[in-house]
């Protein structure tokens, strides 16, 4: 088709989706460059008119216009006196031919390379049309009406400027944004009475970038390790890929109980401040008997601090990593959960020499986190913009949690377990003859959203009649109506048998 493509491009050739996201604008202009390269257009061949283009989409011919002189300004058209715009001789660069495949008689046995299957692993899994879902009860999703939109373009503005441009498109060798770095040592850390140097902190993207840094170099085989029992499956996936033998703690209303560690611990993963996922906050005095035992049994501790800044109900405890006078504790905390899950910026808080292990890790696989992004992160928190988000969500959170509480008190549902300073999720309990994976298939038919509980036991019970509701994704007026959903559907008989795998 394109060697042959002589003369002018036709209108039909360009096309744009009224349900993508992205504006007329971009659209327009990602299809005429598609069209350009793909067909291998040569140049001098004529485009249509920007009234022909704008008539056949059904857009304004401003925004056709506008398309074709950004295009001009990128090498792809050329403005052409009486002739309108055509494809330029300086089009950045074309598509080359495709060769003869070899084909074999031998297919490659991925079984046999893949030394394990990841797809298997016990995971969380949520639809990612969840926003169609008029009741999502979803923990970790972020409500756009309660961001500063405006502040974190101003940001990404002073980001972009030529000064930064230079400093964050230089190589940085490993190492991470200063501001952000920065922000972290003076403000966030300290408020969780944690005091830290600079080469003390390493950024990661998110937080289980970090646990994953931290387990792979840790990691013993002769060394047992140990997590809460529910817990976040994650922690047990990135064990068992680092062929780590695991020994599960029932999670007690005092969250992990230290007294229950075997001899043969070597890492311990624990969320003290908010147990995953019923919310449990782990008393001082046991915090204090887990870093005696760490001490005198010689092992490490992993501390995973999510969602602290949720604290509207009472303040947070002091991080497990601020009682720390040995060094044993490897702290992980991220800003993904209270901004907005895709940003995956994260970071660790280490000793020194474990830091510089990490670094040169996280080196080998991606060098750093994205400079940019790590700077509008900085720029974010230093601006105080930031702290005014935590504010607008505490206020939020608190009111939407409050709904939720009353909502559920005369239904069969129970409350099994809730973050006493705050957070953005209630473990719920149903009637004991509830498979809450039944349960949910049969929520989403009527429009409800939940997390149900079984990804979250080693063993889950059978049936498993827990599951999660978050409240930072759904709209306060919504609450009440989704909970007479769940009401209704249990009362209606759930049926069917829990799921073999998850």
């Amino acid at each position: 088709m394109g060697e042959n493509l002589v003369g002018r491009l036709s209108s039909e050739m360009f096309f744009i989706d009224r349900a993508d996201r992205r504006s007329l604008q971009m659209q327009l202009t990602s299809s005429i460059v598609s069209t350009i390269l793909e067909a291998r257009t040569r140049s001098g061949t004529r485009m249509p008119s920007t009234r022909q283009l704008a008539d056949h989409l059904g857009i304004s011919r401003l925004t056709v216009t506008l398309v074709y002189q950004d295009l001009v300004a990128q090498g792809y058209l050329d403005s052409a006196p009486r002739s309108g715009f055509v494809v330029s001789q300086k089009v950045p660069h074309r598509r080359i031919g495709r060769e003869d495949v070899l084909s074999f008689s031998q297919p490659v046995d991925w079984g046999r390379w893949l030394k394990q299957d990841l797809t298997a692993r016990r995971r969380i899994a949520k639809p990612l049309d969840w926003r169609s879902y008029p009741y999502p009860f979803l923990y970790g999703q972020a409500d756009p009406t309660l961001f500063d939109h405006a502040a974190w373009r101003d940001c990404a503005r002073r980001a972009l400027g030529a000064r930064e441009f230079t400093d964050l498109a230089d190589e940085r060798m490993a190492m991470d944004d200063p501001v952000l770095v920065d922000f972290i040592c003076r403000n966030t850390l300290p408020r969780r009475g944690i005091r830290a140097r600079p080469e003390e902190v390493l950024i990661t993207l998110g937080a289980q970038n970090g646990i994953w840094l931290a387990v792979q170099l840790l990691a013993r085989k002769d060394r047992v390790a140990v997590m809460e029992d529910p817990g976040f499956p994650d922690f047990a996936a990135t064990f068992q890929f680092a062929q780590m033998p695991i020994h599960y703690v029932p999670c007690t209303d005092e969250g992990l109980e230290p007294s229950s560690l075997p001899h043969d611990t070597g890492l311990v993963a624990v969320t003290p401040s908010h147990s995953i996922p019923t919310g449990t906050t782990m008393p001082i005095h046991k915090r204090r008997e887990l870093l005696t035992m760490a001490d005198k049994h010689d092992f490490l501790v992993i501390e995973d601090d999510y969602e602290f800044e949720m604290s509207f109900l009472e303040p947070p405890s002091p991080a497990l990593k601020s009682l720390d006078g040995a060094g044993r504790v490897i702290y992980i905390g991220s800003f993904s959960k209270a901004l907005f899950p895709g940003l995956r910026i994260g970071y660790v808080v280490g000793p020194a020499p474990f830091i510089e292990q990490a670094r040169a890790l996280r080196a080998m696989m991606l060098r750093h986190a994205p400079g940019h992004m790590q700077r509008v992160t900085g720029y974010f928190l230093a601006l105080g913009h930031y702290d005014a988000h935590i504010v607008r969500l505490r206020e939020a959170f608190r009111q939407r949690r409050e709904t939720l509480t009353h909502a559920l008190e005369k239904t069969p549902f129970r409350i099994a377990g809730a973050a006493r300073h705050g957070g953005s999720s209630l473990w719920i309990e149903a009637p004991e003859d509830v498979d809450s994976a039944a349960f949910a298939e049969r929520l989403a038919v009527n429009g409800v959203l939940i997390e149900h509980g079984r990804p979250f036991f080693a063993d889950p019970p059978n049936p498993c009649p827990f599951f999660r509701l978050g409240y930072s994704s759904i709209a306060e007026e919504k609450i009440e109506a989704g909970v007479k959903i769940m009401t209704r559907v249990l009362s209606s008989g759930i049926g069917g048998q829990p799921k073999d795998s998850v």
